[in-house]
């Protein structure tokens, strides 16, 4: 099954989420091929350095990613795509009209947890403290632990 994680610039949340998308299905590696874009990714770049930083608290290491920019190529080869954003599905809905049964906010597998913040978007992270980042990846994880459940 092909796994497609997105975010804005693929610097940090989609990169969290790949990276710990692949620790938590470490024993059915086999059974995904995961991977993550941005919609508004410039290509070649590496993950933020707080991204670098908070994953090593996951014991994941994703200094070898490099930031792809979204295209209707990926949308169309992935089997689901999880975005962090509203505005994300959105977009790709309006330029990949078919996808839209294969899409999923990352939020909608963990929202009782998010219910009373009224959030549905995993917010991003980009130049805001260590101690964000760290309750963005936390909320990722929370999101992806019921997602590989449901896989």
């Amino acid at each position: 099954m092909k796994i497609l994680f997105v975010c804005t610039g693929n610097s940090c949340r989609s990169v969290m989420a790949e990276g710990l998308f692949k620790k938590l299905t470490q024993a059915r590696a086999n059974d995904f091929e995961v991977s993550s874009a941005g919609i508004s990714a410039i290509d070649g770049f590496p993950a933020s350095p707080e991204t670098l930083e908070v994953m090593k608290t996951e014991g994941v290491d994703v200094s070898g990613h490099v930031s792809r920019r979204l295209n209707a190529e990926m949308v169309r080869a992935a089997d689901k795509i999880f975005v962090m954003e509203k505005t994300h599905r959105d977009w790709i809905v309006r330029f990949v009209p078919e996808a839209k049964d294969k899409l999923f906010l990352m939020t909608d597998f963990y929202a009782p947890a998010y219910e009373h913040t009224g959030c549905v978007d995993i917010p991003d992270p980009i130049q805001m403290s260590d101690s964000f980042y760290q309750n963005v990846l936390s909320m990722i994880r929370d999101c992806l632990e019921k997602i590989v459940q449901s896989l």
